[in-house]
């Protein structure tokens, strides 16, 4: 099936014995058994659900349509996009071992894994992905993993997924990628050979704000670990949540589609404008757009908070990817946590505003921003 039509019906509920056309929430902590012997065929492998820590159908589905969309055979659930990375990385890594990872991801992620793992016994060495000479000479013989996204935020880079993978398996490593920018409507990478995909689905899967949660997907083996590591941490996703996060991805495809043209437009628009010394935008990845980020360096002359002050309908938020363009400010929320030499190298500086485009008419987005931009002189 295409992309629009699986992500509708990919989920088989056949087997429920009431055919609701939507799968129902099943708001429960625990499920109930008749007898002695069918709570032991749980264990036993004979039953589906026990507490909704250890799994629910909700959260199961919600697993298994990100898979389906990646094309990958298993998928879990998670409370948050972090909590997702976590397992992912868990699932590969254990004290002593080593991950190579981009030094341009997500603060959040950036901070997880040099201040929280590094205190579990686990090693990390930062390098620019966009170097493959760079990113092999940091494997070493406990190296583990390597880790990076799809696009990264907030500059937009687009990894060479065929390189990592050629490295990994040079080395035999195993890959994870964050493909929250992407989504599977513009990136499959575990169909390019990566190992593990995550997704802050709290943005695009989600697509409308209002939950918060995380995906892995990649083979059988690696994401039973995974969720293992979901169930012993208490990182499991709420039945309701899951139920919302699933409605939301019922769109995907149209949001993505709109988004993303939308963000090329915006994106070529500001080009324009000479009061931003520079885009960033991937303009060679898809000709209709490729995800719907648009980030820009307002110039020095620009008086950046004069600018977010002018921003008139425009939300400022700490986060991106609703339905409604919001401007962000990478410097002092998602990468608030890095040292402030690593936002430099990076170019992350006072000046960088990152731009969530929406579903509005883009002649709308491109003259709010410019309106903003020449506010701010």
């Amino acid at each position: 099936m295409n992309f629009e039509t699986s992500v509708l019906h990919r989920k088989n509920n056949s087997n429920r014995k009431i055919k609701s056309k939507v799968t129902p929430i099943y708001q429960t902590s625990a499920f109930a058994f008749s007898d002695l012997d069918e709570l032991e065929g749980f264990y036993q492998g004979n039953g589906n659900y026990l507490y909704s820590r250890v799994g629910n159908p909700n959260t199961d589905e919600l697993g298994e349509l990100i898979a389906g969309l990646e094309g990958a055979p298993a998928g879990t659930a998670a409370s948050s996009g972090l909590s997702a990375i976590l397992s992912g990385v868990l699932a590969v890594v254990k004290s002593g071992d080593h991950i190579v990872a981009a030094d341009d991801l997500y603060g959040g992620s950036f901070h997880l894994i040099k201040e929280e793992l590094t205190q579990l016994g686990i090693e990390v060495t930062f390098v620019p992905f966009s170097d493959a000479h760079q990113v092999e000479g940091a494997i070493k013989e406990n190296t583990k993993l390597l880790y990076s996204e799809s696009i990264t935020n907030p500059l937009l880079r687009v990894e060479d997924l065929e390189e990592v993978v050629r490295l990994a398996k040079k080395h035999h490593l195993v890959t994870l990628i964050d493909n929250t920018f992407a989504t599977p409507y513009h990136c499959k990478p575990y169909l390019k050979g990566i190992d593990l995909v995550v997704h802050s689905a709290t943005k695009y899967i989600g697509g409308h704000s209002d939950i918060t949660a995380g995906v892995l997907v990649g083979d059988e083996e690696l994401i039973g670990k995974a969720h293992g590591k979901i169930v012993n941490l208490g990182a499991n996703l709420s039945p309701f949540e899951a139920w919302l996060t699933c409605r939301g991805a019922k769109t995907l495809a149209l949001r993505m589609k709109q988004q993303s043209a939308n963000a090329r437009r915006v994106a070529r628009a500001l080009e324009q404008n000479q009061e931003v010394n520079k885009v960033y935008y991937p303009f060679h990845h898809g000709e209709e757009g490729f995800g719907a980020i648009v980030t820009i360096v307002l110039s020095d002359t620009a008086d950046v908070n004069k600018f977010f002050k002018e921003l008139g309908w425009i939300k400022i938020v700490p986060t991106l990817a609703g339905v409604e363009t919001s401007v962000s400010h990478p410097l002092t929320t998602s990468h608030r946590a890095l040292p402030p030499e690593v936002c430099r190298e990076l170019g992350i500086t006072k000046q960088v505003v990152r731009i969530s485009i929406g579903i509005e008419h883009a002649d709308d987005i491109i003259a709010q921003l410019n309106e903003a931009v020449n506010r701010s002189l």
